[in-house]
């Protein structure tokens, strides 16, 4: 799924992500975004400095998508408060290989 912006009664809604990045040895990053294709590109490419950077998280592992900005934060506060095994399942229930998610984005 790409970024989204919907149109709902003739004004832009704006949207929400949580999501969680991996590297190839299954090191976890999760964050949260109103642009998942931006932010998705930044990991990739590796703009940044810091956690992401340094550990190689550039694969889209797992995302949800709200209206509600607070209750984006709330749940990547939430998920950051986790075990890694709980962080795991939520991950494999719908992803269990661990497929990147937006592999297809950024192809020419």
């Amino acid at each position: 799924m790409t970024y989204l912006v919907c149109i709902v009664d003739s004004y832009m809604e704006k949207l929400y992500y949580v999501y969680i990045m991996a590297s190839e040895s299954k090191v976890i990053y999760t964050g949260m975004t109103n642009n998942l294709f931006r932010r998705v590109y930044e990991h990739k490419m590796k703009l940044f400095k810091g956690f992401s950077k340094k550990y190689n998280t550039y694969k889209l592992v797992w995302y949800d998508e709200t209206d509600d900005v607070t209750a984006a934060i709330e749940f990547e506060k939430q998920i950051k408060g986790w075990l890694r095994k709980k962080k795991v399942a939520l991950i494999e229930e719908e992803n269990p290989n661990w497929h990147d998610l937006a592999e297809e984005w950024f192809k020419e």
